[in-house]
């Protein structure tokens, strides 16, 4: 992998999280296929861009604000096809909420990504949470509700969940 990959792949990861606090959902045309499968957790899946957009807007819409921070990210390229870690921080606030006015959450994506004439694009996420504090209620109401279970990276990969760590063993 060359640096100018990583840099690609890195810009992908950041713009997603830029694209979240800013709600500008049609930057997801530049951060996932049309045909990407997301998961968040049993109650939070996708299968297509047009519905992801939809319910992210619908979801995130009651916040006041967001900020998500992506770091660390790991990627091992393969021809047009990658697959990445990389870590998140997150916080949700909505003012005036009963128990507290924030939620924040720590975890991880694991994503396989496709290099495609306009650039590289997510094909498949799946989130998980390592820890989350703060009051769960300024998520809801929402029409999309994400249940992610408590999962640390270590535990994802005991369970051979973390796809780029597989590949990176086998560089070995």
């Amino acid at each position: 992998m060359t640096q100018t990959e990583h840099s690609a792949i890195k810009a992908v990861m950041d713009l997603y999280g830029f694209a979240v606090d800013t709600q500008q959902w049609d930057l997801f045309d530049q951060v996932f296929t049309k045909d990407v499968d997301a998961d968040w957790g049993e109650t939070a899946v996708w299968n297509n861009l047009e519905d992801f957009k939809r319910d992210f807007a619908t979801y995130h819409a009651i916040f006041d604000g967001t900020h998500h921070v992506m770091t660390n990210l790991i990627a091992d390229v393969r021809g047009d096809k990658a697959t990445t870690v990389t870590y998140g921080h997150w916080l949700l606030v909505r003012y005036g909420s009963q128990g507290g006015d924030e939620w924040r959450g720590t975890g991880w994506y694991c994503d396989e990504l496709v290099r495609t004439p306009d650039g590289w694009r997510i094909s498949k996420r799946r989130s998980g949470l390592i820890r989350d504090w703060g009051n769960p209620g300024v998520m809801s109401p929402g029409g999309t509700v994400f249940n992610l279970k408590n999962q640390s990276l270590c535990d994802a990969a005991k369970k051979k969940e973390v796809p780029v760590l597989a590949h990176l063993l086998k560089k070995r």
